[in-house]
């Protein structure tokens, strides 16, 4: 036993530090390479013969903790202003013996998406990014050594909460008292583009797409953003103020520091409608709420490591 696989024991490195990107992955998927198959009708019986095609590779997803995320966010930050980089590097898997065993090395990856969880103010779980990545080629390798992975879990590693949030909305109270944040997805579009003779597949970056953010609020907090709808939604007028901006703090457990945030801009409302409610129920009565964000911005120097 002393030399089986464990899966919850890796290490990711990215080639600009060559370091450890994270002290804990909570779970890692895919990045193998495959084949695609032809399958073509040869002579006039209709025999068919199949054979490999173009290699492809899966893209590969994680999810990430906050201690020694440095350079994923920055990676993150680029690819949302659309300063497309790729990032090179290595993922190593361990024994129980913390021994590592195999090494899955990745090349010229792009961001594909980058998931955030559900924020929520009742929440005792520590929170974790969602990343998916394409790489452009993966090389796989199981080795035999004594070198060991160091564990960095810290005090930091707990340092962003599920429950540790504040949404503000400019120019229009109530969002601050958010309870809850639904998790979202921002999706970077990679093209696949097989060239000629190589074998290798090229990555193209496209279009980017910001989600909706959908939320809850108690309805006595909720005047500003009931009106906002009546406005804008029910009644349909047109005026500049309709979009507005604001922001998404993420908070150290004790509110009194902004780890890093997401600025909004071009920021409407698509809906505004009241939670299901049982009669005789001992609980508060809250709005849902829903917005179309046009761009969004990491922000923030990630001084987490």
């Amino acid at each position: 036993m002393g030399n089986a696989y464990t899966s919850g024991h890796f290490e990711l490195t990215l080639d600009e530090d060559k370091k450890p990107t994270s002290s804990y992955l909570k779970s890692l998927d895919g990045g193998f390479m495959g084949h695609s198959v032809v399958d073509e009708a040869i002579g006039a019986e209709n025999k068919r013969i199949k054979h490999a095609a173009v290699a492809d590779v899966d893209p590969i997803s994680f999810e990430i903790g906050m201690s020694g995320a440095k350079g994923i966010l920055k990676w993150i930050q680029a690819s949302w202003a659309k300063d497309w980089s790729t990032r090179s590097g290595q993922i190593n898997h361990a024994n129980f013996n913390m021994e590592k065993v195999f090494e899955h090395e990745f090349f010229d990856a792009l961001i594909c998406e980058t998931t955030f969880p559900t924020l929520d103010g009742a929440s005792k779980e520590a929170a974790y990014l969602k990343v998916k990545f394409q790489p452009r080629a993966v090389a796989t390798r199981k080795v035999n050594s004594s070198e060991k992975l160091v564990p960095r879990l810290g005090p930091k590693q707990k340092q962003w909460l599920c429950s540790a949030f504040k949404l503000t909305i400019d120019n229009c109270e109530g969002f601050e008292y958010a309870n809850k944040i639904e998790s979202f997805t921002i999706k970077q579009n990679v093209k696949k583009m097989f060239v000629g003779k190589f074998r290798d597949l090229e990555l193209t970056p496209t279009r980017i797409e910001f989600p909706n953010i959908s939320g809850t609020v108690a309805l006595d907090k909720a005047d500003n953003i009931l009106d906002w709808y009546d406005q804008y939604v029910v009644k349909g007028h047109k005026d500049p103020k309709a979009q507005k901006s604001g922001h998404l703090d993420f908070l150290s457990p004790d509110r009194a520091q902004t780890l890093f945030r997401i600025n909004f801009t071009n920021v409407g409302i698509l809906k505004a409608a009241m939670l299901p409610s049982t009669a005789n129920a001992d609980q508060i009565k809250r709005i849902k709420f829903d917005l179309y964000v046009g761009d969004m911005e990491l922000d923030g120097d990630f001084g987490l490591e």
